[in-house]
């Protein structure tokens, strides 16, 4: 068993942490305050071929895995840029795998070549107002007319679609009543996003602002039949193939997340004198951060144990969904214990900790929540019944 990177793994971080480097504190700072798209970013990591890190060489990527990924999100999100600089690139890294897996092979040199490159942006749209996490339950509709399907409907918290060039989007196809079984009937498209059908309203959030979220109203937006991807019918099948590795990354971005709050308040605890001696010299202030490490450390292990098992394409759900609580429950508790060790100055700005504690709350709620990543553990880990 072996718990080390490799060479180019090492090699993976950093040259990831250089391209960091170029977005300092002052960067995400500005862009927390101003919001807007994080394009200098995203192009810097484009030019250089990050976005298709795992995206196989046929089709202009690097063809490395999950595992790798992994170790770029965290990279990112520990160097400062948080969930900003991470949420700006994480869709481009697993949300076109179905499309990898399931599109013909003129679908793949045709959708995923241009997203590698960094020419074409892409949103996922799933999630709807009156469903939140209970899929199968899709109302948007897409019907078939001719060689195209024209959708009308709704869908909430999609990220990016302030600046998408194409959309990823889960549909109903067959009536929820006609179908034998309720994760039938869905159907997978990736399609320009067509700005004169598909309108776009923005939701004022507690953080990450430079990452719009969005609520969508789609009026006959039409789709060519062309952009369906693989069977009618069966796109929540698909999209479970791009679930797993979202769980793991985003559980790789909490914890560096959580490890650059960690470092952050220890290094404000070795210079913050108060009674004539540093804070870091109190029990008080170390034991809360040591455990924050601790906790990050097992969250870090479960990451890697996950993404391991996927890259070996063994079934990893059970490790995905405990690295997602883990690492979500662990950068969560990091970034508070960060703002309380800078006391009153962990809710000014300008030391940054309030920032990390508002954009870690992403990764605990999504993609899906504490309860129901323990609710995949009771069912499928352990045998218990059902809960909802």
């Amino acid at each position: 068993m072996e718990f080390g990177y490799s060479e180019d793994q090492d090699a993976i971080r950093d040259a990831v942490a250089r391209i960091c480097e170029r977005f300092d504190d002052a960067y995400w700072l500005a862009r927390d305050k101003e919001g807007g798209f994080p394009t200098d970013f995203y192009e810097a990591f484009a030019r250089e071929g990050w976005l298709g890190i795992c995206t196989a060489e046929a089709y202009g990527g690097s063809g490395l895995g999950v595992t790798e990924a992994a170790l770029m999100m965290r990279t990112i999100a520990e160097s400062g840029a948080g969930m900003s600089g991470a949420s700006a690139l994480h869709i481009n890294i697993f949300g076109l795998n179905p499309i990898a897996m399931f599109g013909t092979e003129e679908q793949k040199q045709r959708m995923l070549r241009p997203m590698v490159e960094g020419r074409e942006k892409a949103c996922f749209a799933v999630t709807e107002p009156n469903t939140g996490l209970n899929t199968t339950q899709l109302k948007l509709r897409a019907d078939k007319r001719g060689d195209r399907y024209v959708v009308n409907g709704q869908k909430v918290w999609i990220s990016t679609a302030q600046v998408a060039d194409k959309i990823l989007l889960l549909a109903r196809t067959t009536p929820l009543e006609e179908v034998e079984k309720p994760t039938r009937g869905l159907s997978l498209f990736y399609t320009d996003f067509d700005r004169e059908r598909i309108r776009v309203r923005e939701i004022e959030k507690m953080g990450r602002k430079a990452v719009d979220s969005n609520e969508l109203f789609f009026e006959d937006f039409e789709i060519p039949e062309a952009d369906r991807i693989g069977e009618e019918g069966r796109g929540f099948e698909y999209i479970l193939h791009g679930m797993n590795p979202e769980r793991v990354l985003i559980a790789a971005e909490a914890v560096g997340l959580g490890m650059l709050a960690v470092n952050r308040a220890s290094a404000y605890a070795k210079e913050r004198v108060v009674f004539n001696r540093p804070i870091g010299q109190n029990q008080a202030i170390q034991h809360p951060l040591a455990k924050c490490w601790a906790d990050l450390e097992a969250a870090w292990l479960m990451t890697m144990s996950a993404a391991w098992q996927y890259d070996q394409g063994l079934p990893c759900g059970a490790a995905a969904n405990a690295a997602k609580y883990l690492a979500g429950e662990a950068g969560f508790t990091a970034c508070e214990t960060a703002v309380m060790t800078h006391g009153g100055f962990g809710y000014a700005k300008e030391y940054h900790v309030e920032r990390y504690l508002r954009e870690v709350m992403v990764p605990r709620i999504a993609p899906v929540s504490q309860q129901l990543a323990l609710c995949y553990v009771a069912e499928r880990v352990l045998g218990l019944p059902k809960s909802y």
